[in-house]
């Protein structure tokens, strides 16, 4: 008779373990088993420094207990703020009634009824849902349902410069960017044109009938949070319709009311084929997103039995609990009125940032953005030195672009208690997407602290950040 052999449990840690982890092992692990390059960023801005223990409304509580102003917002992840009670309350109830998470072989009810409620609150005919976990999948199946759409005789794919749609293979064919593509084997067929540029799009549609999809965010977050006027997308919904072009509107950052819309393209009145949502999907608390797209779309590419399971449900998409944490997201969003909200605090926040530019324009370049999602791009380093400095030190900017960005965040986090984001592209440009229940106090909070770090001067700002590396 055969025994089975003894299993022997590895020294796994406990989730007890896990919370009670201290930062010199959090470090080790972080370095050993993750990312040790990261890390090396993560101590120049001192975020190494930082074990956040809980996170409650605006703000994350670190193990002294310090309060830290989050105007970072995961990239635009939270637009509900941090374990906000009415999720929390959805999750709780879900749990405790023991209701099925994945639904695979039977209709699951609530990505039923999270599908519906994505084709309520989205214009025209976006009414047919793909359901997914992050970003980056939500637009492979955008741009594959609008290939599928376009057919194969229109399989070329037009992306702007400065782009972010994500890293997985597919959509890292659109995102440009040397550092993320690396040395990968894309994705051919694609075509990239300036962000914005719409005389440049009509010589390519012109140019090329392979063309049949475009690929754009509303507004770039990985560019240093660049729009495009309204004109620019009215006439792009012209050209498209012109030329048979499908548009793919990428509101994985922008969407969910961070604009002041609920999709950012809202603001020019126009609709696109296809669209994106993930981020503040998920409510803060779970990875959900979404692909939404026309009907007659997604009918071409999936609409028959033989085809319906060529970009199916993945094993996750639809889970149960994420879909009901997003369906509760979804009401809270209009309950509470926050898409009104980002675009009254946005344009405080604006307003008093641009206060900051002209009381310290040697260092702000500028201020730009729509609702909750705002770029504050700082000058070359040159240009925020005396005159007779600057030519010698001109020849050095492109080098030091960056650093004035994170010597500011580091120090708004260590001095200030105040988390800021930054860009992919423009390393000059800090991010701000706080949660859309941001106040007035808060923005405030935020301005007064930039204000007092900014009057230091560079000189200070310098000095101060190289003292902070050497404690």
């Amino acid at each position: 008779m055969n025994m089975a052999p003894k299993i022997t449990k590895p020294n796994l840690l406990s989730v007890e373990d896990a919370k009670a982890l201290d930062l010199p092992h959090m470090t080790e692990y972080f370095k050993d088993h993750l990312n040790p390059g990261q890390l090396h960023f993560m101590k120049l801005l001192g975020f190494n420094k930082v074990k956040i223990e809980r996170a409650e409304g605006m703000y994350y509580i670190d193990q002294n207990d310090r309060k830290i102003l989050d105007f970072f917002g995961g990239f635009g992840s939270l637009a509900f703020g941090h374990n906000h009670p009415r999720v929390l309350d959805a999750r709780i109830k879900f749990q405790q009634e023991k209701r099925h998470e994945i639904a695979m072989a039977f209709l699951s009810q609530y990505a039923s009824a999270l599908a519906k409620n994505l084709a309520e609150v989205s214009p025209g005919d976006l009414d047919m849902v793909f359901l997914g976990s992050s970003g980056s999948e939500a637009m492979e199946a955008a741009v594959k349902v609008a290939e599928r759409a376009a057919g194969p005789e229109r399989s070329r794919i037009v992306y702007a410069e400065n782009s972010f749609h994500g890293k997985t293979k597919g959509v890292l064919s659109l995102t440009d960017s040397p550092l993320y593509r690396g040395e990968f084997r894309l994705v051919d067929e694609t075509l990239c044109v300036p962000f914005g540029d719409i005389d440049a799009i009509r010589n390519a549609f012109e140019a090329d009938p392979r063309i049949g999809v475009i690929v754009l965010e509303t507004i770039q977050g990985g560019g240093g949070i660049i729009s495009a006027p309204v004109s620019f997308w009215q006439e792009l919904r012209a050209l498209c319709d012109k030329h048979e072009v499908l548009w793919v509107a990428d509101e994985v950052q922008c969407g969910m009311g961070r604009s002041g819309r609920f999709y950012a393209f809202e603001h020019a009145g126009v609709v696109p084929d296809v669209t994106a949502l993930a981020k503040s999907l998920g409510a803060g608390k779970s990875a959900m997103a979404a692909m939404i797209a026309r009907r007659d779309i997604y009918m071409k590419a999936y609409g028959k039995p033989n085809t319906a399971l060529i970009h199916g449900p993945a094993t996750f998409g639809g889970i149960g609990e994420a879909c009901i944490t997003a369906i509760e997201g979804l009401n809270i969003l209009y309950d509470d009125d926050l898409i009104a909200n980002s675009a009254a605090q946005g344009a405080y926040l604006l307003k008093k940032l641009e206060a900051l530019q002209d009381k310290y324009p040697k260092i702000i370049k500028d201020v730009r953005g729509q609702g909750l999602m705002i770029g504050l791009e700082f000058q070359d380093f040159s240009q925020t030195l005396p005159m007779v400095l600057r030519p010698v030190v001109s020849v050095l900017d492109d080098k030091l672009k960056g650093s004035l960005s994170g010597f500011i965040g580091a120090l708004l986090l260590k001095d200030y208690d105040t988390l800021v984001a930054f860009t992919e592209y423009n390393r000059n440009v800090i991010r701000l997407e706080p949660p859309l229940i941001c106040m007035s106090e808060h923005v405030d909070a935020f301005v007064d602290a930039l204000d007092s770090l900014l009057g230091r001067g560079i000189v200070g700002i310098v000095k101060d950040f190289v003292a902070s590396q050497v404690k």
